[in-house]
């Protein structure tokens, strides 16, 4: 039976983007906002600032006090975060329906006067909150550089999707109050935005409030938009060596793929499941239950929008063995795939994976609103909600086996090894 959740659109006269899917089940409302900026549209020199605007929202605004926004919705029973990614930032809460004109006035509020309450001292602030954040997330912690390394190699420099969202330590440092204003103005406005309520209210109660809420603020972002950055493919493998002190050798093997939702990417991103992202999988039978040469292996595509997206096998290897060896397997595995395409168990296994996680998501009203912001937002479509499932199990063998001797082929590699100081390499 194919999904079928109610979804209702609506652009205000100011650009914002405002869709409802009423789900009165739970007398709860999730308000979720997805913003056009992401890492991806920083530019040299100015790293971070997406993310650094992420903590800025939650210091006040022109009729809010700083930490008062937590505090106010903490108050009514409302679970609330955001978070920053390549290709957007995002705000959400989820509320008692009584409470949903407090969360939007909030969120209306920062949104549209945020610049009042970003002052010398809270910048200064929470730049060096970040700074922490960036330490001990990135810097401090074992493999905690794993993930910067992979876009660095996998990405050459002055692609949007080179550099991690948390930026640089120089380029935080370096950040003035003027270019911190300049960069809300540009880019957070109503016209760069999509708000999707998601819970127990009708379609016209949702436009009603956000009208009555964001319907004033002007349509002041004026994002840039450029081409697509499209990477030309590999022209022979890379690797990256980072010697530390970390608990086991770890590979972090990483590929180009194609944009997300598209049925090359949906391809790409189940032979990845076949490979390493199941209990059932490929590397998992041979190295992790076979010959114990690793400790574990897991799997992981992203997808993205400017011109590729990114996906990776991590496996941490065994103590005592030498992980090229361990290279050489998965390149065994990968050149078989190609080959062979997935076995009918291997394509269920696949599909059933993709389908429980998917289904689960969208049980939840606040990961099933994030989903419409999502597709509304950086695919002009939030009816892939009710589609995207049926078009990835319409996926064939055939499909991923073409996808992984296009995309994840073995000359298409970059590799990421995180060595165990003093052993030898």
């Amino acid at each position: 039976m194919p999904l079928d959740y109610p979804l209702h659109e609506r652009t205000l006269p100011n650009g914002l983007r405002v869709i409802v899917s009423p789900d009165p089940l739970v007398p709860t409302v999730t308000v979720n906002i997805w913003v056009g900026v992401g890492s991806r549209h920083e530019v040299a020199g100015r790293t971070g600032f997406a993310h650094l605007f992420e903590h800025l929202m939650f210091q006040g605004s022109q009729n809010v006090a700083s930490g008062e926004h937590f505090e106010a919705l903490l108050a009514v029973g409302a679970r609330l975060n955001a978070t920053t990614w390549f290709d957007r930032s995002n705000y959400f809460e989820t509320v008692p329906t009584g409470a949903l004109d407090l969360a939007l006035w909030l969120e209306a509020d920062r949104h549209g006067r945020l610049l009042d309450a970003v002052n010398q001292a809270n910048l200064d602030n929470q730049r060096d909150v970040v700074k922490e954040e960036k330490r001990q997330r990135y810097d401090n912690p074992p493999y905690g550089q794993m993930l910067p390394d992979l876009y660095a190699v996998l990405f050459p420099e002055g692609h949007p999707y080179h550099h991690a969202t948390i930026g640089s330590m120089d380029d935080l440092d370096a950040a003035t109050l003027e270019d911190v204003h300049a960069f809300f103005r540009r880019w957070y406005g109503p016209n760069n935005m999509v708000l999707t309520l998601c819970g127990d209210l009708t379609a016209e109660e949702g436009f009603a409030a956000a009208e009555k809420f964001f319907g004033p603020l002007p349509a002041s972002a004026t994002p840039v938009p450029r081409p697509p950055a499209v990477p030309a493919r590999l022209e022979a493998p890379r690797r990256f060596e980072r010697v530390g002190a970390v608990p086991h050798d770890r590979l972090t093997i990483g590929f180009r793929l194609p944009v997300d939702q598209t049925p090359q990417f949906h391809a790409a991103a189940l032979a990845l499941d076949v490979l390493g992202g199941l209990a059932s999988s490929r590397l998992v039978r041979r190295l992790v239950r076979g010959s114990q040469e690793a400790l574990s292996v897991r799997a992981t595509a992203w997808g993205l929008v400017d011109g590729a997206s990114i996906g990776f096998l991590t496996l941490d290897v065994a103590p005592g063995v030498d992980p090229h060896g361990v290279e050489a397997v998965v390149v065994e595995e990968l050149l078989r795939l190609a080959a062979e395409g997935p076995t009918p168990d291997e394509l269920d296994a696949a599909r059933a994976q993709t389908e429980r996680a998917f289904l689960t998501a969208l049980a939840a009203q606040d990961e099933r609103a994030d989903l419409i912001s999502h597709y509304a937002l950086l695919h002009d479509d939030p009816g892939l909600v009710n589609r995207h499932l049926d078009d990835v199990l319409a996926v064939t063998a055939d499909q991923i086996r073409d996808a992984a001797a296009e995309h994840l082929h073995p000359d298409q590699r970059v590799v990421v090894a995180h060595l165990r100081e003093g052993e030898d390499q």
